[in-house]
Order: C-alpha cells, then structure tokens, then sequence
C-alpha cells in the first residue's frame, strides 16, 4: 500500500533484530534487549549525565537500580582522577 508505514515493532521483532545484528557466534548469542537498555545507561553516564537524568530515562525509581548497571570503562575513570594529580600516572 503506498504510503504506509509499519506501526511498531513487537517485543519479540525488535529482540529478533537486535540479536541477529550484534550475534558473533551465529544465532542466539547476540545482546539482548536488557543487555542493550543498560548498556546505553552506561554511555550516558560516561558522558557526564547525573544519576538523576539516568534515573529518568530508565524509569527506574531507586538509584542503587541504576548505579549497578552504570560500569564506567577504565578511561572514564581516570579522567576525574586526572583532575586530582594532573601528570601523575600512578593514580
């Protein structure tokens, strides 16, 4: 039909594309939708949004929640440390 666009996706379709596009080890081993959820919760957080605003955006209500999803990578990390010691590589 011309003109139509799709509604959208099920649960169950968006869960089927996510994992045939992230599989590596052929079907069935691809991030699921959770995984996926969580994962762009730790990249917000990366990128300096507050435990509030991640809050928000996953609708979770306590912050103990959130805070055990957020696992920042070794360079966010030692970025803030830098900031204590600038050129002190020990920290």
């Amino acid at each position: 039909m011309p003109g139509h666009r799709p509604g959208p996706l099920s649960y169950g379709q968006a869960r089927a594309l996510l994992n045939e596009h992230t599989a590596v080890r052929g079907p069935g081993t691809g991030w699921d939708l959770h995984e996926y959820r969580h994962s762009a919760l730790t990249h917000l957080g990366e990128q300096g949004a507050s435990l509030l605003m991640l809050m928000a955006k996953s609708r979770h209500k306590k912050s103990e929640n959130v805070r055990r999803y957020f696992k920042p990578s070794p360079e966010a990390i030692s970025e803030p440390t830098s900031l204590l010691a600038p050129g002190d590589a020990r920290r």
